[in-house]
């Protein structure tokens, strides 16, 4: 091997970067084990929400070391800050934390840069947009500009109803034409788009959370948002969720709706649907108490004593008043909400309003902590329907603690926001009212002004607020509001101790994956063998060097990617060891055999490797998440594996053999196992034609009748992953589940122990808004709450290291992006097909071989989907189809056409120096002539897969048992489909040629 010297220099420094880069995810690591026991040390358990109190003090600890020294390498000095940077990342489902997808309403940008137009064309092209969505594949907006050309008339979106406004005059004008317009309203939603994925980058950092990851998704207003180690998830999602809109308005006396309210309930009786009513009303005690309350309320109001059994579509549902003077109309129960505002809101009762109040905007306030009820105001509006202050003009936020001792928000306002306040503030004063302090449409506080008018723009927010809300309101105030609201479409937590269980598993499976490969090298490979796993040593160093030198994040498959490529730099030096094996039988000499056995290997190697290459790099770009891990790790591990086994076995063995070692490549045991071998593999394939046939038949019939258990990636839906204390009945809790009163459908599946489930529902698929994630828990937790032994609600939900039972991981996919996942997908699949098809027929030159090999795959495919229709009602773990099994398809991809490559390199290379021979020749000799390496690869993969298989945990068994089969079905495809249907097409363009 000519520059020697040059191999050794670059794995020298690879070897020592790959350390360097290590080094700090152990020191990272070791710093964040002591701001843990710091924190566990100074907040004990007995102390009222321990768990964000510890989590609190770890951020604070690490905090203020951020920039102090904690890395001295003798040669540089590196700062906390600096080493976590150039720390290894850990996924979510190794370190736990949240990873969401959230949807920037482009529909709200349009409306705002209409001002919120009534017109009806421009709302109506937006209402069909959103059903359009529903089944395309096109951006939200280039949905509305279709929608709008279909129905527009002589309607123009340059028209002063719509896109001609103050605020767009000068960019747009009245005599543009549409197409003007689009490219103008393109780049206003990409600005705003660019606008909330900042707000969000600021709000994130201002969270403190180590190494998080935010990314644009394309064109279409999705934001990729990552936060491994987040303990807290309902703060996260809410921070995230927050469009931050804060406004002041001036509040009306909640008294001077009495009459309002009398006039608005007779209004209603007449047209609201009394059978609802009379459901709402639950018991004649409750019917009493309300009469009380609303008599205290309406004071001398005449009221019809008949009317004790009318029903009354607002009094009915009051549940308490405010104080004299104050800005509190009424008292509701909070999931009376939405339809007492839809009753104020009506038409027939907004026109009963006097003419100084016709604009009054009904807002309800922030619940307390534990409660139920939930104040009503209202608001002095306008016809533009807008505050007399924003909080555009908030310049800082600040959390403090207020003269009672509770957490506030303290804010100080630019001089024009200063100016308008003081009015404000002098106004309340003057009239002895409130002005409420409205955040995200809902009443945070509504204080009165006792000492004449605020100057200077200072002013603070109260509202009950727990340390960490004030902290975080004080954040999203700093990093300024969303442009529109963001709904999470896809979203997935995992709990810390379900992240460190998946580190145990994934360190387990590897280790002794790593250990059976070494002793497998050895035994059937002798000293050579030994030599080939001090390469493999290596090449997992620098795999991990590489990974922590990118930035990449190590995820479970990421490893299973890890614990894969260690076969694949396996088949590498085994495609070598058996050539080289060859060329010793022909007695040529140890020196000349080395360096015969690695050059004609080479051609091999790297075909197969790039076909595997190639199928990955779809994967990288279609993948997102964990299976982007796995993409990224099998990537990088090509790369590594290819290195080691090309220069640095190479390296070892010719120093050896130049020292007058003796290598025979094999051990006593193995020395002439496949060796001699003849089989007529042809002869053969018409039964395997058969066999296979017989194979697809069934894997068709069993899709068509059973289907597949189709994941949420592709269906929509939510998914929680539950742990008992016990063993559990999965048909037991499904009907549960399944009652009217609780989902009405779902699915519960034993996930790993059997006192485990995974619990599936479509249970309103279509909501997105944190509301509903929170109600639909706390229903889950309700229907299981006999079954799980006096857990607290919030235990069942907290994130806590040592958890061991409860709500252990949960993920959400919209029907939107599930529909997007399953087209990304099979585009996915397709497009690995035509990229091997190409650089097989340009590698080989002829299309058969291509022919051959893509049909080879598409019957390893049929088949593994066919094993998984076939068996998943009954194996005991997840068979979903999701992103995952994708992955895992064109793995299977990848490796069946390894497999192909290697035996068409052959019969290319025997067609070539055996010109005598009959082309039925060729193929049989070269079979025969790689069915040792195609085995001992073979049985290695599987060795490795079922060691990740058997101890790599739950969530990737389903992913492992793909690869299994995969691997199974490909390996007898490369011997009895591929290259027999490549002879057969190659012999029928032959005799048609003759016939000619």
């Amino acid at each position: 091997m000519q520059n020697k010297g040059l191999v050794k220099l670059f794995a020298l420094l690879f070897g020592l970067v790959s350390i360097y880069q290590l080094s700090f995810t152990f020191k990272s690591n070791q710093i964040e084990r002591t701001a843990e026991e710091i924190a566990i040390n100074k907040i004990p358990e007995t102390e009222n929400d321990y768990r964000s109190k510890r989590s609190q003090e770890e951020a604070d600890y690490l905090q203020s070391i951020a920039n102090d020294t904690v890395f001295n390498i003798g040669i540089a000095k590196f700062t906390y800050n600096e080493v976590k940077a150039k720390a290894m990342n850990l996924g979510l489902d190794l370190k736990g934390g949240i990873n969401v997808i959230l949807q920037v309403s482009v529909k709200d940008i349009l409306k705002g840069l209409a001002n919120n137009t009534p017109d009806p064309v421009f709302n109506k092209a937006l209402d069909d947009a959103t059903e359009l969505q529903k089944n395309s594949q096109n951006t939200y907006l280039e949905d509305f500009f279709v929608a709008f050309d279909k129905i527009k008339g002589d309607t123009k979106l340059a028209s002063p109803d719509i896109f001609y406004t103050k605020e767009l005059d000068g960019e747009i004008d009245g005599s543009m034409s549409d197409d003007d317009v689009k490219s103008i309203i393109e780049i206003k939603i990409d600005e705003s788009i660019t606008s909330a994925f900042e707000v969000l980058r600021k709000r994130i950092d201002e969270f403190g959370v180590t190494s998080p990851n935010i990314q644009r998704l394309g064109t279409s207003g999705r934001i990729l948002v990552e936060l491994p180690g987040v303990k807290d998830v309902e703060r996260a999602t809410s921070l995230l969720q927050s469009t931050a809109q804060l406004e002041f308005w001036d509040a009306y006396k909640g008294e001077q709706f009495f009459p309002f309210l009398t006039q608005a309930n007779e209004v209603l009786k007449d047209v609201v649907d009394t059978s609802t009513e009379t459901d709402e009303v639950e018991s004649q005690d409750e019917e009493d108490a309300t009469d009380a309350q609303i008599d205290d309320l309406l004071g001398d109001a005449e009221t019809d004593s008949t009317a004790v059994a009318t029903i009354n579509p607002i009094f009915d549902l009051i549940r308490g008043q405010g104080y004299p003077g104050g800005p509190i109309i009424a008292k509701f129960e909070i999931k009376d909400k939405e339809i007492v505002l839809d009753y104020l809101n009506r038409p027939e009762v907004r026109a009963i309003l006097p003419a100084e109040q016709r604009y009054a905007k009904f807002v309800f306030g922030k619940p307390e902590k534990d409660s139920e009820i939930v104040d009503l105001y209202a608001l002095i509006g306008n016809r533009e329907n807008t505050p007399q202050l924003s909080g555009a003009v908030v310049t800082d936020a600040r959390n403090q603690f207020g003269p009672t001792g509770k957490s506030e928000v303290s804010m100080q306002m630019n001089a024009k926001g200063a100016k308008i306040w003081e009015e404000m503030t002098g106004k309340a004063y003057n009239q002895q009212s409130q002005i409420a302090i409205v955040l995200d449409d809902v009443v945070y506080s509504a204080p009165g002004v006792t000492t004449g008018p605020i100057a200077g723009g200072s002013s603070s927010i109260s509202g009950d607020f727990t340390l960490n809300e004030a902290i975080d309101l004080a954040n999203v105030l700093r990093a300024g509001k969303l442009p529109a609201s963001a709904d999470i479409i896809q979203s997935e937590v995992v709990g810390p101790s379900l992240g460190q269980e998946a580190i145990d598993s994934g360190t387990k499976s590897f280790l002794i994956a790593l250990v059976l490969v070494l002793v497998w090298m050895v035994f059937y490979y002798g000293k050579a063998g030994g030599f080939a796993d001090a390469a493999m040593a290596l090449n997992i160093l620098l795999i991990f060097g590489i990974l922590s030198g990118l930035g990449a994040v190590l995820t479970l498959p990421g490893i299973a990617g890890i614990v894969l490529t260690i076969g694949m730099s396996v088949d590498a030096n085994v495609l070598i060891f058996e050539r080289i094996r060859e060329e010793l039988a022909k007695g040529k000499g140890q020196k000349e055999s080395i360096q015969d056995g690695f050059s004609n290997a080479l051609s091999s190697i790297l075909d197969a490797n790039i076909t595997t290459g190639l199928t990955a790099l779809i994967l990288f770009i279609f993948g997102t998440g964990p299976i982007k891990g796995f993409a990224t790790t099998l990537l990088i591990g090509i790369g590594t594996s290819l290195f080691t086994a090309i220069f640095i076995t190479r390296l070892l063995v010719d120093w050896y053999a130049n020292r007058g070692g003796k290598l025979d490549f094999s051990t006593g045991i193995t020395k002439n196992l496949f060796r001699n071998i003849n089989i007529e593999f042809l002869k053969k394939r018409k039964i395997a034609y058969i066999i296979s046939g017989a194979f697809i038949l069934v894997s068709f019939g069993s899709l068509y009748t059973n289907s597949l258990d189709q994941g949420v990636d592709f269906v929509g839906g939510r998914t929680y992953q539950v742990r008992f204390a016990q063993d559990i009945s999965a048909s037991e809790i499904t009907g549960v589940l399944s009652q009217p009163e609780v989902f009405g459908s779902a699915d519960a599946k034993t996930f790993g122990d059997a006192n485990q489930l995974k619990i599936t529902t479509k249970y309103k698929v279509n909501d997105t808004g944190a509301e509903v994630d929170e109600e639909i828990r706390k229903t889950l937790y309700t229907a299981l709450q006999s079954y799980l032994d006096g857990l607290t609600y919030e235990d069942f939900i907290s994130d806590s290291d040592t958890k061991t039972v409860g709500l252990m991981k949960y993920y959400k996919v919209s029907p939107t992006i599930a529909d997007d996942i399953k087209q990304a997908s099979f585009w996915a699949i397709l497009g690995s097909l035509i990229v091997v098809f190409l650089y097989i027929l340009i590698r080989f030159k002829r299309w058969q071989f291509s022919l051959g090999a893509v049909a080879a795959v598409f019957h390893d495919v049929l088949i593994v989907l066919g094993v998984f229709s076939l068996t998943y009602k009954f194996m005991p773990f997840s068979m979903e189809i999701d992103q995952a099994f994708i992955a895992a398809i064109l793995t299977v991809i990848g490796y069946s056409l390894n497999d192909t490559v290697v035996v068409f390199d052959r019969i290319r290379e025997f067609f070539n120096e055996h010109r005598s021979w009959d082309f039925n020749k060729v193929v049989n000799v070269s079979l025969s002539s790689t069915l040792s390496r195609t085995l001992n690869t073979s049985l290695t993969t599987l060795v490795v897969l079922l060691a990740i298989f058997i101890f790599g945990g739950d969530s990737i068994r389903g992913f492992m048992f793909a690869l299994i089969v995969g691997v199974i079905v490909g390996t007898y495809s490369s011997l009895f489909i591929a290259t027999p249907i490549m002879y057969d097409s190659v012999n029928r363009l032959e005799g048609k040629k003759k016939k000619d």
